[in-house]
């Protein structure tokens, strides 16, 4: 293909978004110059439905307000940040964490634009189920979030992989378990120790030969993560 057939095709790409996102009345228009970073025709749709859950949830607010956080540019940044993962997001639900993070940035002024793109970037580095799992440890009971493990069942039953398991459950339980173990590390959630009552010193599992560890719990950071994508369960 000749590198002007190749513009002609990126121009009617980028004029195609921009009309698309120009449908949406406010959050459109914040976003439709940066349409023009987002070539692959395949993520327009994608970044035209974050728009429109963005636009849902900023639709009560003072626009004159906002539009004066584009002279920002660290809110700007957090916006370009914002559509950029927007268009590579596969699911739905991943747009939606999106569109709540960035208007949570919109909306108030707690949390600094910088403060939300640290969050921003955690979010990047967790996979869809993984966001699952996080939240499913914010309710560690079995009595509460009722409605939540069952809408997540087939990702939240525990694997359990014994010496007779095919290779299959093998493979998934590793897989599982890694989930909390990638979220431990970024620090969303904590294994506290199990401790000795009778000394205090934390016991030691001989067959595993490292120390035992209570279930995992949601840090304060993964808990903040959590209320800013809209899945506090609040």
């Amino acid at each position: 293909m000749s590198d002007s057939l190749n513009q002609n095709v990126t121009d009617y790409v980028v004029s195609a978004a921009k009309a698309s996102l120009g449908m949406v009345p406010f959050a459109g228009s914040l976003l439709a110059e940066l349409a023009g970073t987002i070539i692959p025709k395949q993520r327009v749709d994608r970044l035209v439905d974050f728009t429109r859950k963005l636009e849902d949830k900023i639709g009560e607010l003072d626009e004159t307000t906002i539009r004066a956080k584009l002279s920002d540019e660290n809110f700007t940044d957090l916006l370009e940040e914002s559509a950029r993962q927007a268009a590579q997001a596969v699911t739905e639900e991943r747009r939606q964490y999106l569109a709540s993070l960035l208007a949570s940035g919109m909306s108030e002024t707690r949390m600094s634009f910088v403060e939300r793109k640290h969050l921003l970037r955690l979010l990047s580095q967790i996979n869809d189920i993984e966001v699952i799992w996080l939240r499913f440890y914010h309710y560690p009971y079995m009595s509460g979030d009722e409605e939540f493990r069952s809408k997540h069942a087939s990702i939240l039953k525990p694997i359990m992989a014994t010496l007779g398991s095919d290779q299959e459950t093998i493979d998934q339980s590793a897989l599982q378990e890694n989930y909390t173990e990638h979220l431990v590390s970024l620090g969303l959630l904590t294994r506290p120790l199990q401790v000795d009552s009778k000394t205090g010193y934390p016991l030691f599992d001989k067959t595993t030969k490292n120390w035992k560890t209570q279930s995992a719990q949601t840090t304060r950071l993964g808990r903040i993560l959590l209320r800013y994508i809209g899945l506090d369960g609040n």
